[in-house]
């Protein structure tokens, strides 16, 4: 058996897509990232997207941990074009795929970059490959909303569109017990107090 904790970065306060762009966390907030390290269990496996706001928050992460080189594949989704563009410039550029894209995620992907369906399949491949390889019964993945989102409903047996509706916030943890190919959620979006 080996329990997931996955980790939302810290917040980087972007007002625009933020994908695959490099952006660093503002991790100012001592108190909650000292609640979030008392939360997470010490002497876990941790991995961390490659992004700078996902390592840059597993670094402050104490506890003892095993650290597994950070991952491309645990990356948030990729906007293509859109990253770095705010919402209504979006909507301006793609009126109906933008507003489909929310609605109806699965097979549509932004211009250039990724479907639903697509950052599912790459995540769970990757979260599948670590599970094999963790050295500890608790694996700490610290990733981004989309990522984690895949596992939640994978978890849960939702579909993207319910999948959309949950939250993940900044700095908050989802739980997952994984015993061998039976998924349980046991939390979603804790912010440790």
């Amino acid at each position: 058996m080996t329990t997931l904790w996955l980790v939302r970065h810290g917040p980087t306060h972007q007002k625009s897509f933020c994908g695959w762009r490099d952006v660093p966390a503002d991790l100012s907030d001592h108190a909650q990232i000292e609640r979030l390290n008392t939360y997470l269990p010490e002497k876990s496996t941790l991995i961390s997207s490659d992004l700078l706001r996902a390592r840059q928050t597993a670094d402050v992460l104490t506890g003892h941990h095993h650290r597994m080189d950070h991952s491309d594949q645990l990356r948030e989704f990729n906007f293509g074009i859109w990253d770095g563009m705010n919402f209504d410039q979006v909507a301006a550029r793609d009126p109906d795929l933008s507003r489909q894209f929310w609605e109806k995620p699965g097979h549509l992907p932004a211009p250039d970059g990724e479907s639903w369906y697509d950052v599912a399949w790459r995540v769970s491949r990757e979260v599948d490959n670590l599970i094999d390889r963790c050295l500890t019964k608790n694996l700490i993945i610290v990733a981004h909303f989309g990522a984690i989102l895949t596992q939640v409903a994978r978890a849960a047996k939702h579909t993207p569109v319910q999948a959309f509706g949950q939250h993940i916030d900044n700095l908050s943890v989802s739980r997952i017990r994984v015993e061998g190919k039976l998924w349980h959620l046991e939390d979603v979006n804790v912010t440790p107090e």
